[in-house]
């Protein structure tokens, strides 16, 4: 209505004036509710495509989007094993600080498999214990066995003195008895070495297995007991005891960080696909929320995502159909505000509306730009004033469509 009270300005109006008062025409005589189409005509046609032409002009070149919002993040509370909820913490709408326990499971296997692994370490001690008092053992056997073979040597180097025909008897019986002292030194001293390799090897690598199923088991127990992630709100809390949770069931809750996403404040708009190719990172752009009434808050695209949610296809076993993707999708740009705590009186998730402008200040200061073409860049940025103008009318009347229109 605006665009066309201004087009009616500049075509309608001057054709009545020169119908009025160059051709002496009045209304009620040469000018009557019949004869208006006849006599205004060509200022009629003219309004209209004006009226169309601007219309298209401040629309494309300065989109505007009701499908904008404060976003937040959230953080879902979600068990990492399943269970039967023994125990619980808080409750709903109940601020935590990162870390804090918020329910446990049922955790009886998980305590048994503890102090399963618990026994398990505490053998490898007690079977290290045992091989050194083995190793002393070999120890003392390589001993006995060195002094048995040298109390053999002796009395094998005595009867070779002697020299007679039962003297050489006794060697040769000697003899075989020193081989076998040998071989028992030997096998005390292969003894020895096993216990030791027992002790330097096989014992530290059975005690640091038993040692990770002990840490394994200690970080099943811990999953049994759900932590906040961060610092904020638990809201949507509604477990009760004997309740069974599933991590790949619908979360136990929601935790809303305290900060509300507050530290970096944006505004996620929607824009038609048709202005994909105007919206761009630096564009002005201005916002009037509904928590925030009667205020106009000046904001700068920062972002601008480089495809439509829409059409994403996630791979499953069912073909897709191309109707499936017939439902118009929105080009996402994030609004943050031009200056510092332009959002902070806005509360998170409120419904907003958004003019985001075309600015061509950069082409109209280059030497190279035609007089057609600035001329053409001119009113485009001059336009822009006829959609600032509809922000503030809609941020006008926002409170009584919103509290005596809407049907309340």
């Amino acid at each position: 209505m605006l665009e066309i009270l201004l087009c009616s300005m500049v075509t309608i109006l001057p054709d009545y004036l020169f119908r009025r008062y160059a051709q002496g025409k009045r209304f009620g005589h040469e000018i009557t509710l019949f004869s208006v189409w006849f006599e205004l005509r060509w200022g009629i046609v003219t309004c209209l495509l004006l009226a169309i032409s601007l219309i298209t002009a401040v629309f494309y070149f300065h989109p505007t989007s009701v499908h904008v919002s404060s976003v937040f993040r959230t953080v879902p509370i979600v068990p990492q094993i399943n269970g039967r909820v023994a125990e619980i913490y808080v409750r709903g709408s109940e601020a935590v600080e990162a870390g804090a326990p918020l329910f446990r499971l049922a955790d009886e296997s998980q305590r048994t498999a503890v102090e399963t692994a618990r026994r398990a370490v505490a053998e490898v001690d007690a079977a290290r214990l045992v091989a050194q008092a083995d190793l002393a053992a070999s120890e003392a056997r390589i001993l006995e066995a060195q002094a048995a073979l040298q109390q053999t040597a002796d009395e094998l180097a005595m009867r070779r003195s002697l020299g007679d025909v039962a003297a050489r008897r006794e060697v040769e019986r000697l003899q075989v008895t020193v081989r076998q002292r040998e071989a028992g030194v030997a096998a005390a001293q292969a003894a020895r070495e096993a216990v030791a390799a027992r002790l330097s090897y096989q014992l530290p690598a059975e005690r640091a297995s038993a040692l990770a199923a002990l840490a394994q088991a200690e970080a099943e127990l811990d999953k049994t007991i759900v932590r906040a992630g961060v610092s904020g709100r638990v809201e949507q809390f509604l477990l009760q005891v004997g309740d069974v949770v599933n991590p790949f069931a619908r979360p136990a809750g929601v935790l809303v960080p305290e900060d509300l996403g507050q530290r970096s404040p944006r505004l996620a708009a929607g824009f038609g696909q048709i202005e994909a190719r105007v919206l761009r990172v630096g564009m002005l752009a201005e916002a009037s929320c509904a928590s925030l009434p009667w205020t106009i808050i000046p904001m700068v695209v920062t972002g601008v995502q480089p495809f439509v949610a829409s059409g994403q296809v996630r791979g499953g076993d069912v073909l897709l159909d191309a109707q499936q993707f017939s439902r118009p999708g929105t080009v996402l740009a994030i609004l943050e505000p031009l200056y510092p705590g332009g959002l902070d009186q806005v509360i998170p998730g409120s419904n907003c509306f958004a003019n985001a402008y075309t600015s061509n200040h950069e082409a109209l200061s280059d030497p190279a730009t035609g007089t057609l073409q600035a001329v053409a860049l001119h009113a485009i940025d001059a336009v822009g004033l006829v959609h600032a103008i509809l922000l503030r009318i809609q941020t006008l009347m926002l409170p009584f469509k919103a509290l005596v229109l809407s049907g309340h």
